[in-house]
């Protein structure tokens, strides 16, 4: 008889959903990301390649290929492979070259050993990152409003006098 007093309110007749007191857990209307897990006490050597976003926590050695997805690297994950990803968040630690289509994401208890090369990159203090960054039409970018606007403009003439200069001693 509880039942139906506590799902009642005003007269009408509620769902436990729309209780905002109750607990409901599943309100997702759309499908759950889908994420591979690799977890800690697992080792993998050789070449990982696939679809879908990759959480590791475990030790990887090879070559990780995800070029249209996110690669987040655990706390207690220890990868010594070359990582291509869309993606790639690194909360452990990393021994090869990362090369990504959008962002690196290193977090401050993350370490980096090998080149980067990405769009957009992020390091928190804290992280560890030994070896090269190139950061990839991100400089296009910065440097298009800087051609674009006056002061860059000013440059040019005075680059271009000293070479009128140094073209009259020598053309004398």
């Amino acid at each position: 008889m509880l039942q139906p007093s506590d799902y009642t309110y005003n007269g009408k007749s509620a769902s436990p959903a729309s209780n905002p007191n109750s607990f409901n857990p599943v309100k997702t209307v759309t499908a759950p990301i889908e994420q591979a897990t690799i977890g800690r006490t697992l080792v993998i050597k050789g070449e990982l390649s696939g679809s879908e976003a990759l959480y590791i926590d475990g030790r990887i050695e090879g070559k990780i290929s995800m070029p249209d997805n996110r690669v987040t690297i655990g706390r207690n994950g220890i990868v010594q492979a070359n990582i291509n990803a869309r993606e790639v968040v690194v909360l452990g630690k990393v021994s090869g070259n990362i090369e990504c289509s959008d962002r690196v994401d290193i977090r401050s208890e993350g370490s980096v050993t090998g080149d980067v090369s990405t769009v957009r990159i992020s390091v928190e203090d804290g992280a560890v990152l030994k070896g090269g960054i190139e950061v990839r039409s991100g400089d296009q970018k910065q440097n298009k409003p800087q051609t674009q606007s006056k002061p860059a403009e000013a440059p040019k003439p005075v680059a271009a006098e000293p070479a009128k200069a140094m073209a009259a001693p020598t053309g004398a």
